[in-house]
């Protein structure tokens, strides 16, 4: 028996019918319309189905390339890391679930965020990370978005958030809470030196983030069919006893309703966002 590879892939040739073997993570399956997608053109593609027209999450590295000019992006607070305040255990501890969280999302918390440019102007950045316990509103993740804002209001320049969280990080309590008041503080700074915030919602936005500062930009946009609000559907149902209207809590009906600005194709986000900074440059 021998295996010739060809490429990606390897054939494998015996005495029966060649077999065609196929590395893992070549393929996934689309969650709304369960269309099978060749993981490199989905890459390419922006992580959008080509069928449906599906958002699916994109990894963070991928958003700042997406946004920003060519290695323009420079990290900062990066050693900011969380700890275990109130040694808080569920099934499993705290400080278990950062260190599992750090392995699965090769971060070392749940939001990243520094300086760029985009078109030559520059901006201060923030992108949160799903895969780091939900994209959860610790301490940290306070923290870093605040020094985000208030570096650019010391600078001068517009501050970006790409959103993406269900909400606050239980295991701080109401440490995870004061992070709601902290971010808003430093926007309110920020724009009492009248200068630009821009939020850019995924899915999904819930809890503490969207009741503060994933809502209180001057523009906000957000990605097709993000869910956003602050419990969720089925917990509003049953606390309501009523029946929700449909599409509730998806970007398009939220647009509808006035709390969104704009929603915008993953494809178009960059060529919107440089239309926004280069306002909000002009306004400065």
């Amino acid at each position: 028996m021998a295996i010739f590879s060809r490429g990606k892939y390897s054939t494998l040739k015996s005495s029966g019918p060649r077999k065609m073997i196929i590395p893992d993570g070549s393929w996934v399956k689309c969650k709304k319309c369960s269309q099978t997608l060749y993981t490199e053109r989905l890459q390419d593609n922006l992580q959008v189905c080509w069928c449906c027209g599906y958002h699916m999450p994109m990894p963070v590295r991928e958003r700042i390339r997406q946004l920003t000019d060519e290695n323009s992006f420079r990290e900062s607070d990066a050693n900011l890391e969380s700890v275990d305040p109130l040694k808080f255990v569920d099934s499993k501890s705290y400080a278990v679930r950062l260190e599992e969280s750090k392995k699965k999302s090769g971060m070392n918390e749940a939001v990243c965020c520094g300086r760029a440019a985009l078109n030559n102007i520059p901006f201060s950045l923030g992108v949160m990370n799903f895969d780091f316990m939900g994209a959860s509103m610790g301490s940290v993740v306070g923290e870093r978005i605040t020094r985000m804002i208030e570096n650019a209001t010391a600078n001068e320049e517009t501050a970006v958030l790409v959103t993406a969280s269900g909400g606050a990080r239980m295991q701080e309590g109401i440490l995870s809470l004061m992070q709601m008041a902290k971010t808003s503080g430093a926007l309110a700074r920020h724009r009492e030196k009248r200068l630009g915030y821009i939020v850019i919602m995924t899915n999904p936005t819930y809890g503490g983030v969207s009741a503060s500062f994933a809502t209180l930009g001057d523009v906000i946009l957000s990605e097709p069919g993000a869910m956003v609000g602050f419990a969720g559907p089925r917990v509003v149902q049953e606390t309501t006893k009523s029946v929700l209207p449909e599409g509730f809590q998806t970007a398009e009906f939220l647009l509808a309703h006035g709390l969104i600005d704009r929603v915008v194709e993953r494809k178009n986000l960059r060529k919107e966002l440089s239309f926004l900074l280069d306002i909000f440059k002009k306004k400065i």
